[in-house]
């Protein structure tokens, strides 16, 4: 029996169980969402066969070494078959140096989340957002752990939808950086201090348990579990928010790969296995009905899954196209983390947004060294 690790959700672990108990090879252990960000990927991969990861998490894994390449597993057809069939640039995201290292099995970006009952249609453009804020009270802005960074990057991503970051070797200009850092200190500011601390699973938890005091979120990693009638209060997910209405929606991609670990003796039980968890069926039919969220577009669209979930699939594909893949060089995830904590600084101070720009690109640059300064 192979282990593995996989994050504490239900929709990360539901069906990858429901695998395991109908016969798979591997047992799976569960971390909490705040491991699955920020847990050394090395450390990790000493304990386990698989781990279920995301992509920000490559560039210190190759450092390590501590990842299998998956075209030494698997043969070219098959991979270039799951990538035809994954959902905007979810395998994209998985491939550095030319290889691919982790399979897509679950697909997800930041989005929009409101009560439809609070807030009628969807608001499509920030400039509404912001009005809607300012109206209510009630927009909330997911700014815990890594977050508000990530906020950032997709305000950005919606003003310069060509702006590519991947490789860590670029970084934001200071006007785009400060005009984003300006969008989200308005909206920061009047953002209910109940979900303050929240990650975007306590937000939608709280939201979705009926507090009327959160309307709306405009940027949220999307979660099929909240859209449940089975929820107290389903929520409705659209797409996330543009900078003009002819514009494209600036989201950052997030989701969850299965990589192999080094320490893995792979054989043909295992690779069966994962090619059957990535396998048209199973992705439109086992993975969403076992809470899962799939990594396909065939399964995206697909009405019958659209139907039991008040189509938080359809009306969220086009954000997931138009998202945007981190920097993934060794040195992002600590750098994640404290550009994240200076922008809640910033916000809560009133640092001028040059100010706070200059700050987050002083940040960057030194990712690229072995310490981020305090």
């Amino acid at each position: 029996m192979f282990r593995g690790l996989t994050w504490d959700h239900p929709r990360g672990r539901h069906a990858l169980e429901a695998a395991a108990a109908r016969g798979g090879p591997i047992s799976w252990d569960a971390q909490p969402l705040e491991g699955f960000e920020s847990a050394p990927i090395g450390e990790l991969c000493a304990r386990y066969d698989l781990v279920v990861l995301d992509h920000p998490h490559l560039g210190e894994a190759l450092a390590l070494g501590c990842l299998r390449p998956l075209d030494e597993v698997f043969a070219p057809e098959d991979l270039a078959a799951i990538a035809a069939r994954a959902i905007g640039p979810s395998m994209e995201s998985y491939v550095m140096a030319g290889r691919p290292w982790a399979l897509p099995l679950d697909a997800a970006t930041q989005v929009m989340a409101r009560r439809s009952d609070l807030v009628g249609a969807a608001p499509r453009t920030w400039d509404e957002v912001s009005d809607l804020s300012r109206r209510t009270g009630k927009v909330a802005l997911s700014l815990a752990g890594p977050h508000a960074f990530l906020s950032f990057l997709s305000v950005v991503q919606a003003i310069e939808p060509q702006l590519d970051l991947r490789d860590g070797d670029r970084w934001v200009g200071d006007a785009t950086a400060s005009r984003a850092i300006a969008l989200l200190a308005g909206l920061a500011a009047r953002s209910p201090a109940s979900v303050a601390a929240l990650n975007p699973i306590g937000i939608l938890e709280h939201m979705s348990d009926g507090n009327d005091d959160v309307a709306l979120c405009p940027l949220i990693y999307g979660y099929v579990n909240y859209a449940s009638p089975s929820r107290a209060v389903p929520l409705a997910f659209s797409d996330a928010p543009r900078i003009a209405t002819s514009g494209s929606p600036g989201s950052i991609l997030g989701g969850t790969g299965i990589a192999i670990s080094t320490r893995c003796a792979v054989d043909e039980t295992l690779r069966r296995h994962l090619l059957w968890l990535m396998s048209p069926e199973v992705q439109r039919g086992f993975i969403p009905e076992h809470d899962g969220q799939p990594g396909t577009r065939e399964a995206w669209l697909d009405a019958r899954v659209n139907a039991r979930t008040g189509r938080f699939f359809a009306a969220t594909a086009e954000t997931l196209d138009a998202a945007s893949i981190r920097p993934r060089h060794d040195g992002f995830i600590a750098f994640q983390s404290a550009a994240s904590a200076a922008l809640r600084e910033g916000f809560a101070t009133g640092t001028p947004p040059a100010r706070l720009a200059a700050r987050l690109a002083e940040l960057f640059h030194a990712s690229h060294k072995t310490e981020i300064p305090a």
